[in-house]
Order: structure tokens, then sequence, then C-alpha cells
């Protein structure tokens, strides 16, 4: 990490400690597209716009809040980032590294990270809720370009945390909701996929794709933190059904999921060992 970027991570950790009145969550969420309403369960919710924040960008996708917001979710401290930016917005897979070094500063063990993803498996229709067991690099690019030392050789076996995931699995069984599993495929948009692509993803064994999640999974495994991975999935992939894809298409796919997913994560957060 740059000295900079280093000096902009303490000052909004300095500030969040500030506003949080003693508060110290050790749980944090990023809240992808369809995600947010989980942020309306939030007990006794503080917020701090993204804007106030040195070390964290501003969102430029509709869906996205662009605000943190600390408080009680499940019983417990959590730190929800409702919103993100995508490396496709200025072509840099390290947008959120401040952002996920600030949850690491102010003593976040775990993250939680949710996307709205296209579905790669017939049996998993939109609006289906995917635990990401393993992820492919499609874009091959990394946040950590410009780290020095051995920590930058981050292993990557254990990605998304197999406990994590164990905990996950079974909160949603106890919740009575349906959660599958599978490979999370990041590409770097903001173009959606040709077919001949779709085919490619599906052969290489990937059952969801999406444009963010895996750049912040990287950064929070760098830093320190475990990984469970959340996609709502909101389409099937180009080609695998007739009709137009589109961003409009997402959001409105997300917002009528929005209701399960939110009960998923709350239960989820509820159950986790952290």
């Amino acid at each position: 990490m740059s000295d900079d970027l280093g000096a902009s991570v303490a000052d909004s950790a300095r500030l969040i400690h500030q506003r949080a009145a003693g508060r110290a969550p050790a749980l944090a969420i990023v809240l992808g597209s369809g995600w947010d309403a989980v942020a309306q369960e939030v007990e006794v919710p503080l917020d701090i716009p993204y804007a106030e924040l040195p070390a964290f960008p501003l969102p430029g996708v509709a869906g996205h809040a662009g605000s943190l917001r600390l408080g009680r979710l499940g019983g417990r401290e959590v730190a929800l980032l409702r919103g993100r930016t995508h490396a496709y917005e200025t072509g840099d897979a390290a947008a959120m590294k401040g952002a996920i070094g600030t949850l690491a500063a102010i003593g976040c063990r775990v993250v939680v990270l949710t996307n709205a993803a296209g579905s790669l498996d017939a049996a998993m229709r939109p609006g289906s809720l995917m635990l990401i067991s393993d992820h492919l690099n499609i874009a091959q690019r990394t946040p950590l370009h410009g780290e020095a030392g051995s920590e930058r050789f981050v292993d990557m076996a254990q990605a998304y945390d197999a406990e994590l995931r164990a905990q996950a699995r079974a909160a949603a069984a106890a919740a009575g909701l349906t959660l599958n599993e599978g490979v999370y495929a990041w590409v770097l948009g903001p173009q959606f996929e040709t077919p001949a692509e779709i085919r490619m993803l599906r052969l290489l064994g990937a059952q969801a794709v999406g444009m963010s999640t895996v750049p912040e999974t990287i950064l929070a495994r760098h830093a320190g933190l475990r990984v469970l991975g959340l996609s709502m999935l909101t389409n099937m992939g180009s080609g695998m059904e007739a009709g137009p894809l589109s961003h409009a298409h997402t959001l409105a796919a997300a917002r009528e999921g929005a209701g399960p997913a939110a009960r998923l994560l709350a239960a989820i957060v509820a159950s986790l060992a952290v």
C-alpha cells in the first residue's frame, strides 16, 4: 500500500472510530446490487457517506448508495458498505483497496461480499441465491500491483472460507431458504458477455458470472480477512435464453429478489462464528 493510501486508510479508520462511539464491528458486509434491503434491518444505524472517508471511492453505478452504515444486525455489531466501485468504471482493479484496508484497520476479521450475477446453470433460475465456493479471475487483473514484499503472494486456495461456508449453509437450511453453491467467474465488463464467452465459462466450470467481488476477495485475503461470498442470480447468461440483457433488467430482477436475499443475509450474519 502506498504511503498516501496508507495515510488515507488511517484517517478513515480514525474518523470511523470517532463517529462509532465505542462500536467495534468484527464483521463487515459489502452490499452489491439487490442486497441493500438488509441495510433497513440494521438497528441503531449510523451512516457515514463515502465522500467523508478519504480511503473510500465514490461508486458510479445505479443501485449503490455510497455510504458506510454501522449498527446491529443479527445481534452483533456490523459495518455495511452500501455499494462498491467496480474495476470497469476506471480500469483500476484496486479501486476498493482503501475501503477493504480500512475495514481491517477498524478491527473487522470477516467480510461478506455480495453481488448480482448471471446464472450459467440452467437449474439456477433468476432469483436464486448462490454461495461462492471459488472463483475464476477471467480478467486476470490483480489489485495488488505495486505491493512489495512476500505478503503480495497471497495463497488463494481457501479464498472463500470453508468454515464460514458451512455455517452459511446451515443458517440457510434453518431459515428454510434454498442456497445453491458454485464457482463465480469475474469478467471486467461493463459490456455483457457474448454467447460464445458464456459457453467458454460453462466449460471452465463456472456456475455464475459477474463484474465484481474477486478484486475485493484478493484484497481481503491480503489484509488477513476471512471471506464469505454470496451471489443473487438476476438473469441467465447470454445465449441461454432469448431476449436482450441490460443493467435496467439486472436492477429490476435484483429488486424482486431483495426480500429473500435480505432474509438470507440476516440469518447468516446471526449465525457466523466470527
